[in-house]
């Protein structure tokens, strides 16, 4: 096994995976009081000290079927390893869960990952998660691929949780920018879920990792995608939310973002349109740093000065490169026909030497060019009032 974890240590966090669910918070004053082998001999022994009450009665049903050895065993026949805390590869960034508060009944870092793929976790210190609906426009999964591909190639991992929509371009984004990802669970890391994801879990997993604290054939529930949502925000780096409906688990990922002190990041949608809403209000309130690039996110994860993005601007034209009283002058030759130097002086409020001299200036710059009647604009400074 990797790392220095003690076997007996790695056994009771699989067996106290069996026996509770994923992110109940209960658990993590326990363990760090009693330590994982005495709260596991606890629960499977109901007649022992320790375990609280509601704990032990909630572990009761699930006794009969906690068999860790079989559990690892299992695991290492499919290609899956469970990693835990002290174990080399064990993402340090969890251990931030243990200063935040719950959410939704769940909370705290895991007892230990279920990971199938070649990824060393450690990767994912420099990680960006790329979350939002199910039910995606096709603006939306385009913006997420786009984001996903420069995140991407830019050398970083991209989180995401398998899932329709902005989770399926976020993974297949990553793909295309050539780069690994990672797909955190709600379920048993040997499922397929959703199962219409079956080759694109295993196109995941075959060069990047397949996630989750839930054990092996566990299904997915509604309160195992809150605890999953946690485990994505607690890994990242930053997290970016691409469409999300006012109630949406996206948002509620970018909750536990916040709360971590992590970058927190949104793709404006539509005023129309139903599944940004959410993410309108988490820009609205101020929650969340406006994005409508993978350059902007990089900028936003980045070091200071890492990955600045240059503000837009047009292309200059010859006009802004005249001075301000050449400027003048310009404005004062009408846009309807030609006019004569006194005429031009007149319109812009000027000596007429200094506006003869600037027409010749600005003649041989190509803005403006005799006729019989006198000064005219040429095409290519009507062009550039356009």
């Amino acid at each position: 096994m990797p790392g220095h974890v003690d076997e007996q240590e790695r056994l009771a966090r699989v067996a106290l995976g069996r026996l509770t669910e994923p992110g109940d918070p209960r658990l993590l004053d326990l363990v760090a009081e009693l330590g994982a082998c005495r709260l596991r001999d606890a629960l499977l022994d109901q007649r022992s000290q320790g375990a609280p009450d509601g704990l032990a009665i909630d572990a009761s049903g699930r006794v009969g079927g906690c068999d860790p050895e079989a559990d690892l065993e299992r695991a290492d026949r499919l290609g899956i390893r469970f990693v835990v805390p002290g174990d080399d590869e064990w993402p340090t960034a969890l251990e931030d869960l243990r200063s935040v508060p719950a959410l939704h009944a769940r909370g705290g870092p895991p007892l230990g990952l279920w990971v199938r793929g070649p990824l060393d976790l450690r990767a994912l210190e420099s990680s960006v998660a790329v979350v939002g609906s199910r039910s995606a426009t096709t603006y939306g999964t385009e913006v997420a691929t786009d984001v996903a591909v420069r995140v991407a190639r830019a050398g970083r991992v991209v989180v995401s949780g398998a899932a329709f929509g902005i989770d399926q371009a976020a993974h297949r984004g990553a793909f295309v920018g050539q780069g690994p990802t990672v797909a955190v669970l709600a379920c048993g890391t040997d499922r397929d879920y959703p199962k219409a994801h079956r080759q694109l879990l295993a196109a995941i997993a075959a060069e990047g990792a397949v996630v989750s604290e839930a054990p092996l054939a566990d299904d997915p529930t509604r309160v195992r995608f809150l605890a999953r949502n946690r485990l994505i925000a607690a890994l990242s780096q930053g997290t970016v939310v691409v469409e999300a409906a006012v109630r949406s688990g996206a948002l509620n990922t970018s909750t536990w973002a916040e709360r971590l002190r992590r970058v927190v990041m949104a793709v404006p949608g539509p005023v129309t349109s139903v599944q940004s809403q959410g993410v309108h209000q988490l820009l609205r309130r101020g929650e969340a740093s406006l994005v409508t690039s993978g350059e902007d996110v990089l900028e936003l994860v980045g070091a200071a000065g890492e990955c600045l993005v240059p503000e837009p601007r047009a292309a200059p034209t010859r006009r802004d490169r005249l001075t301000a009283r050449e400027r003048q002058v310009l404005d004062g030759v009408p846009a309807g026909g030609p006019a004569p130097t006194d005429e031009v002086a007149r319109a812009a409020g000027m000596g007429l030497l200094e506006v003869g001299s600037a027409l010749r200036r600005m003649a041989a710059a190509g803005l403006v060019e005799t006729a019989p009647e006198g000064w005219r604009l040429t095409v290519a400074a009507r062009d550039d009032l356009r």
